[in-house]
């Protein structure tokens, strides 16, 4: 499986953030070819506290859906929407997935 990841650090006002993404979301959920959509909210880590709050993945079959969703008007709109408000705290990244059964 493809995927596009993005990292967002904890934000300065998390209740601001939150209300922004279910917007973000909306813009998302319109990029073609993607799979899954799977939302993971960062509570701690072996320390305490993160400095991460969530991460968000859009998940492809193939690696020819992954290329045609970056390149779409669509993925576009919705990367412009996360750097525009949150160009601060984001980190994009790109990855192929193995899983091991146990």
């Amino acid at each position: 499986m493809y995927k596009m990841i993005a990292i967002y650090k904890m934000p300065a006002d998390v209740a601001a953030f939150d209300d922004w993404y279910k917007g973000h979301t909306e813009i998302a959920k319109k990029v073609p070819h993607v799979k899954e959509f799977r939302f993971t909210k960062i509570t701690g880590g072996p320390r305490g506290a993160s400095d991460l709050h969530f991460i968000a993945e859009l998940c492809f079959a193939s690696k020819d859906d992954f290329k045609a969703a970056m390149s779409s008007p669509e993925n576009m709109a919705a990367g412009k929407d996360a750097f525009t408000n949150y160009k601060d705290i984001i980190s994009v990244h790109f990855a192929e997935e193995e899983v091991l059964k146990a």
